[in-house]
């Protein structure tokens, strides 16, 4: 047996689910083992070597992973911790690399995986050679050419799919539906979601400042609502990202959520029921009018994550793989991988880690590019020109208003 068969390639997965996980292992496995490579997965992810578990690591084999790529979920199932204690337990970690021979890293994750990646590659001094492969449905990771982090466009397939059979079903009922998706730091899949369903209002965080108002959204809610009344439409969707609720103030917010923290000590956004919050306040300011209308909260996210991916995702994820494992045997370390028009693109660490913070850099929704501006012009919302001539005339006899006292009420949105 050759010498270079002794080395061995690791595979690891961190964070939240995401579809196209599969393939990357898959293809990165294929490839290792055809380059004369030993591959190990490691169970659990970052968790299993926080805890100094060897027995997480197990062999990995063509015939095991040939066709695992149109599978969702994770054949090595991930975990997103960071351990009390965290300087000492990565110094745990870092020995069970060791104790396992490891001598190529490749982790697949979003931003949260990609900071251990950077750390694991600064620690090991070239003892072990990295590569990270983006994921998240977010879509939040800068990549050249706004390229999307695989995972996103089959999130964001069925996300529209199960969007597309709400607003049938609010047109059906004579219903509105307020729709929250996931997304911490950007709004990218909200935007997705709501430009290729066609939703009738989509609102992302990156529209607003540091601090907003719970009122101020509801309030823009309110207003698609009777815009839409005054149209003759009795129903819409409006789908929301789970980011606008880390702008809100805590103290405001815990009057009507329970507040739940993850394993990373972060705001559980995903369990904040931000439709059914902002539900309350709408139908309180419609009710006030006088304006009866079923509103009907609804979050997606962890239905999206575990998907099988679309071909788009399944093809992606085995550019990547193959092109992780063909890095890292080229010598390459510390980079992201990526493909961009065609190529293999390694992107270093060092580019995408914010310098003053030691965060990774986020890639938030452009709300002055012509793709929010598409997006915005399709939108059911209150506009300047709805506070003129017979525009505000129409609203305010929908709102049981005087044209001065829902100026007065609403006016504020557009200044």
């Amino acid at each position: 047996m050759p010498a270079k068969s002794k080395d061995i390639v690791g595979i690891i997965v961190g964070g939240g689910p995401a579809p196209g996980i599969n393939g990357v292992i898959s293809s990165a496995t294929i490839e290792a083992i055809n380059e004369g490579k030993r591959v190990v997965g490691i169970m659990g992810g970052f968790k299993s070597l926080f805890n100094g578990d060897k027995n997480s690591a197990i062999p990995l084999s063509i015939d095991s992973v040939s066709r695992i790529h149109t599978q969702g979920g994770s054949i090595l199932r991930t975990s997103r911790d960071y351990p009390d204690r965290a300087k000492e337990k990565f110094k745990v970690l870092m020995s069970t690399l060791k104790q396992l021979r490891i001598r190529y890293l490749v982790t697949i994750g979003g931003e949260g995986t990609l900071f251990m990646a950077n750390w694991i590659e600064k620690e090991a001094r070239r003892s072990i050679n990295v590569v990270h492969v983006p994921k998240t449905i977010d879509n939040d990771i800068p990549l050249p050419g706004g390229v999307s982090t695989f995972g996103y466009q089959t999130a964001r397939h069925w996300g529209v799919e199960i969007v597309k059979n709400i607003m049938e079903d609010a047109k059906t009922t004579g219903r509105w539906y307020f729709i929250t998706t996931m997304g911490r730091h950007a709004g990218h899949l909200a935007l997705g979601i709501g430009k290729a369903a066609g939703a009738t209002v989509t609102l992302v965080s990156e529209e607003f400042g540091e601090r907003l108002p719970l009122q101020t959204v509801a309030d823009m809610l309110a207003g698609a609502i009777i815009k839409r009344l005054s149209m003759g439409k009795d129903h819409g969707i409006a789908v929301l990202a789970e980011g606008i609720a880390e702008k809100f103030d805590l103290e405001e917010l815990k009057r009507y959520e329970q507040l739940e923290k993850d394993e990373t000590g972060r705001i559980r956004l995903s369990e904040i029921q931000l439709g059914r919050v902002l539900k309350h306040l709408v139908k309180e300011t419609l009710d006030s009018m006088g304006i009866k209308v079923t509103i009907v909260d609804k979050n997606i996210g962890y239905e999206l994550r575990a998907a099988d991916p679309i071909p788009f995702d399944a093809e992606y994820t085995r550019n990547l793989g193959y092109g992780a494992v063909r890095y890292l045997l080229r010598g390459g370390t510390g980079s992201m991988i990526t493909f961009f028009e065609g190529h293999l693109r390694p992107i270093p660490f060092v580019e995408i880690i914010n310098h003053s913070t030691g965060r990774v850099k986020v890639r938030k929704v452009d709300i002055t590019s012509e793709t929010y501006e598409v997006g915005r012009k399709y939108m059911i919302r209150l506009e300047k020109e709805d506070f003129k001539g017979e525009n505000l005339k129409r609203l305010a006899k929908t709102a049981n208003l005087t044209p001065e006292k829902f100026k007065k009420r609403f006016g504020y949105l557009v200044v």
